[in-house]
């Protein structure tokens, strides 16, 4: 069996707190033993509320800070640890996208130079050849070098500034992009737009990405497999399908139960029913399973013992002492089903937060994978 593009194994990432004259009073787990690969051309889906430690789980591959322990092997070298130029040169492998492009382009630059910059740190090619690649690279990702390599960040949009994020992310030729809720600021089209921009750059590229999101509509459409992630943990990983369709953890159970359906008429299991209470602080977590404070099913043992990933289904894994079944599933549809189908009378805090504020992108309902759909909505070819 080939080895995966990218072995990340109890990855831990913590940040000192600090009271009035440095004097250390805490620590936040921010991440605490996490493990999960990632093949070449493959697209890892990452969802969680906020606060659950995807973004800084994220900056850890990239080493940006390192972690303070674990193992990120990319192509099979280990990350962990290089240093100056070793490093530099591995991160050729690996970009990020940020979700703000505006705050990650250089206001003062013009588009070609800000597209140019990578090629500038890595001194490759002359100037003139910088020049026609980042031409090249505007109008793969759909932008008229003529028209705009000599604008500035504020005279484009929204979608146009990703665009060129893109494009600058491209510009070394790498084998991940790791996306940081890259669509989350732009509206419904142009996220789509942009959304079926990265599947063809994948198809014709053979990138693999990280795509980090709150929306979990968004994130089935456009994942081979998903990781669940709360409080600095991974409590569920599967394939896209299969974990919408079968949650195993009910911390999934819940985030689902927070996407809003369009049919008045449709089982709809109620929030409150599947998570109750605030996220506890990672300054001081929970012992034993970190859900427990939050989970109906908690019993003695979860606060006792912390469950590992164990896989229950093929290529399905989760980190639960009492998974959700197919039994348990029923009893909560017939529950709803006796509710007469209401509307949840209360919401988790934070459960499913790009679902709160509206309908989730690309149409009301999770969508299946590889779905040609019209009107600009996501292409899976």
């Amino acid at each position: 069996m080939s080895e995966p593009l990218l072995q990340v194994s109890d990855l831990v990432q913590e940040f000192a707190v600090r009271a009035r004259g440095g004097t250390r009073v805490g620590v936040v787990h921010a991440v605490s033993g996490v493990s999960f690969q990632l093949e070449a051309g493959e697209t890892l889906g990452l969802v969680g509320e906020t606060g659950s430690g995807k973004s800084t789980l994220a900056r850890a591959v990239m080493q940006a800070p390192p972690p303070r322990a674990g193992s990120v092997r990319l192509r099979g070298i280990e990350l962990v640890g290089l240093k100056h130029r070793r490093l530099l040169q591995a991160r050729r492998q690996m970009q990020m996208i940020f979700q703000d492009p505006f705050g990650s382009l250089d206001p003062k630059w013009r588009v070609a130079r800000i597209v140019e910059e990578p090629l500038v740190a890595f001194g490759i090619d002359t100037r003139q050849g910088r020049r026609r690649r980042a031409a090249t690279l505007l109008e793969r990702v759909g932008l008229d070098p003529g028209r705009f390599a000599d604008r500035r960040p504020r005279e484009l949009s929204g979608g146009q500034a990703q665009r060129v994020a893109i494009a600058r992310a491209l510009a070394l030729d790498p084998a991940l992009i790791i996306c940081d809720e890259a669509v989350a600021s732009l509206d419904v089209l142009i996220r789509a737009q942009v959304l079926n921009l990265l599947e063809e750059l994948r198809a014709e590229l053979g990138l693999a990405y990280l795509f980090i999101s709150h929306d979990l509509a968004l994130v089935k459409q456009v994942s081979d497999r998903v990781a669940v992630m709360y409080l600095g943990k991974l409590v569920e990983i599967g394939p896209a399908e299969k974990l919408y369709r079968r949650p195993l953890h009910p911390y999934t159970v819940a985030l689902l139960a927070s996407i809003p359906k369009p049919d008045p008429t449709a089982r709809r299991v109620p929030v409150a029913r599947t998570i109750r209470g605030e996220q506890p602080s990672p300054i001081d977590p929970p012992s034993g399973c970190r859900f427990r404070t939050r989970c109906p099913r908690a019993q003695e043992v979860c606060a006792l013992r912390e469950p590992p990933l164990r896989e229950l289904d093929s290529a399905h894994v989760v980190a639960c002492h009492f998974p959700v079944e197919d039994r348990d599933r029923e009893l909560e549809a017939t529950a709803a089903d006796e509710l007469g189908g209401r509307a949840p009378a209360a919401s988790a805090s934070g459960a499913g937060e790009s679902a709160a504020g509206g309908a989730p992108v690309l149409g009301n309902s999770v969508g299946g994978r590889g779905k040609a759909v019209a009107g600009g909505e996501l292409r899976r070819g």
